[in-house]
């Protein structure tokens, strides 16, 4: 694995790494001390909204290879956090992203791991995992809504059922290390409904919910809300009592922000 490409905004900056046998994958630095790794070329989920799939899954990423975006980098950078959150689903490569894990503990490093839930039997072994916080990323509530945003995934009643047996014998400490992700697409999933039934969603199961604005990707067809309607939306949600966040401005900058990265960057 090595560093073929670095690119520079004024909040991030986003390393494309060759690995040995030519694939290419992508890392973000959010200015601070996050670094958001890959975790597979290219991914099976294949999300209407995210450029990382849209080659769908070539491979795996091993645990040493995960491990190589932040070996490669931490002399020059202040890294203290791991975010599993770039290129890849993680559940769909879940052994490998156990290893890696504790190679990250073992560094000292705080490490965050986002999810589809997709396969639930990789999902389980994610759940348990030592991971300091852990996104299920939702998107929609409705049946129909998440079969067009999803290329493939799991029923919520079922990544929700996994989630209430592993709390059973969770600590409640540990089971506040859970958050839904949430992330809006215009006339796709931001209804008055839609929000209700996320509220609905979320109060059941005592979860915050990280509500997450969409950057643009090309081809995709489908419009950012305007500031204002981001913020009703996220206004609603209060209102119906659940804890809620919103993207930083680091998650939400063309260059690397959610939905963005790609195993197909041309590199010159």
């Amino acid at each position: 694995m090595r560093v073929i490409k670095e690119l520079k905004s004024p909040l991030n900056r986003l390393f494309i790494f060759e690995t040995d046998d030519g694939f290419k994958v992508e890392s973000v630095f959010y200015k601070g001390d996050r670094l958001c790794v890959s975790s597979q070329v290219g991914c099976p989920v294949r999300c209407l909204f995210c450029a990382s799939g849209k080659k769908g899954l070539k491979r795996n990423l091993t645990a040493d290879e995960i491990y190589s975006q932040y070996s490669l980098l931490k002399e020059e950078f202040p890294i203290k956090g791991i975010a599993i959150a770039g290129i890849g689903e993680p559940s769909a490569n879940a052994d490998e992203v156990l290893k890696v894990i504790e190679l990250f503990k073992g560094e000292g490093l705080k490490v965050t791991v986002s999810t589809t839930g997709y396969p639930l039997s990789g999902f389980k072994k994610l759940i348990r995992a030592p991971h300091d916080g852990l996104t299920v990323s939702v998107h929609a509530v409705d049946g129909e809504k998440r079969k067009r945003i999803f290329g493939i995934s799991e029923s919520l009643d079922g990544i929700f059922g996994a989630l209430e047996e592993y709390w059973e014998e969770a600590s409640s400490s540990r089971r506040k290390k859970f958050q839904i992700g949430y992330l809006l697409l215009k006339g796709v999933n931001d209804s008055e409904e839609d929000l209700r039934r996320l509220g609905e969603l979320a109060k059941r199961y005592r979860m915050t919910i990280m509500l997450m604005a969409y950057n643009p990707v090309e081809g995709v067809g489908i419009e950012p809300l305007t500031e204002e309607e981001y913020e009703k939306a996220f206004l609603a949600l209060r209102r119906m009592g659940v804890r809620v966040t919103l993207s930083n401005r680091f998650r939400r900058d063309p260059l690397g922000g959610c939905g963005t990265l790609t195993i197909s960057r041309e590199v010159r």
